[in-house]
């Protein structure tokens, strides 16, 4: 296990409860909180503690109060008008100063674009370490301490990391990854409102406009059905029988590395380490061979049906259903068989 450097100072008893750093995005919490909580719920459970949702923002007063349905313990809500906007130097000093007062033993974090820019600046801000991407959260039995385990040397290693001498102990975790909290009729825990004390000039980048890009979005997370090209698909024209099947089946446009790096599709497609990790009802490789990145990203997946010519793909091992073809014919019969609501033979 690698370990995060030591900090001789620190009084690691001071050190209570599990956090989770709410995201909210033009007031609208973003999913990835609700899978953070739902992992947090059960390592707080596990580990005897409580769980506290720390979300940064202004004028979300109805957005905060839907999370006491999700079985947290509180909320902090870290209200001031320059957090209505996200902005880097802002959301970092007010997270981090909420974790320097109030002393959260573990901070979890959603890898979002977010997450990703204001994760590694809070944790060099409150003088610890943080694991980046993690697939899976366990507390040790024996110590108490988080477990945090990764995909490393491009997903053919899993490491688990520790921070047995630093507090807290900070991990991000990709969207996707765990499953979402469940919502209760009934709400739980209270909000606690903090006023970060942050002024202007703590943010030295002003919010001139936004510009949203007029491009349909892609939300391969959300998605309860995609159907993903690879290789196989052997070019752009290709990706049409996969816009078809996935249109026809009510669902999102995947892919993996290789057909975005080979520029058949944008990249907001690519699911797998490098890209989105996603756990749909039902996911369709097409023409997937089944690298261990593109795996990393989709087996969570509830059903993995693999279309593939080569019988010996490892894509095979993993899928619950596999059909040995060409997927130029097999997607084709799939359509047909889905206007006629007939069963398809292959």
């Amino acid at each position: 296990m690698a370990r995060a450097k030591v900090n001789q100072d620190i009084n690691l008893d001071e050190y209570q409860d599990i956090w989770v750093i709410g995201e909210q995005r033009e007031g609208k919490l973003h999913p990835v909180t609700l899978e953070l909580i739902g992992e947090g719920r059960k390592l707080a459970d596990e580990a005897g503690k409580k769980l506290y949702v720390a979300v940064p923002g202004y004028d979300i007063d109805e957005e905060i109060a839907k999370l006491l349905h999700y079985h947290v313990d509180g909320i902090f809500y870290l209200k001031h008008p320059l957090l209505k906007h996200f902005s880097t130097e802002g959301y970092a000093k007010a997270i981090s100063d909420a974790i320097l007062q109030q002393k959260p033993e573990i901070v979890l974090v959603g890898a979002t674009s977010i997450g990703r820019d204001v994760g590694p600046r809070i944790a060099a801000r409150i003088g610890t370490g943080l694991t980046a991407d993690c697939t899976r959260l366990e507390i040790d039995k024996e110590d108490g301490k988080l477990l945090m385990t990764r995909p490393a040397f491009g997903g053919n290693l899993m490491a688990t990391i520790i921070c047995p001498r630093n507090r807290p102990q900070m991990s991000t975790v990709r969207p996707g990854v765990m499953e979402k909290a469940k919502s209760s009729p009934e709400a739980y825990g209270k909000i606690l409102e903090l006023t970060p004390e942050l002024e202007a000039s703590d943010i030295r980048v002003e919010l001139l406009e936004i510009m949203k890009e007029k491009k349909k979005a892609v939300n391969l997370t959300e998605a309860e059905i995609i159907v993903s090209g690879g290789r196989g698909v052997k070019s752009p024209e290709g990706f049409g029988l996969i816009r078809a099947l996935a249109e026809k089946l009510g669902g999102e446009v995947g892919s993996s590395r290789a057909a975005v790096d080979a520029g058949w599709i944008d990249a907001s497609h690519q699911v797998g380490q490098t890209g989105t990790t996603v756990r749909p009802g039902l996911y369709i490789a097409c023409g997937i061979s089944g690298a261990i990145q593109h795996l990393a990203g989709m087996e969570e997946s509830k059903y993995i049906v693999a279309i593939n010519k080569d019988a010996a793909a490892p894509i095979f091992k993993v899928c619950d259903f596999g059909i040995v073809g060409d997927l130029n014919e097999v997607i084709p019969a799939m359509i047909e068989a889905i206007d006629t609501k007939e069963e398809v033979v292959i």
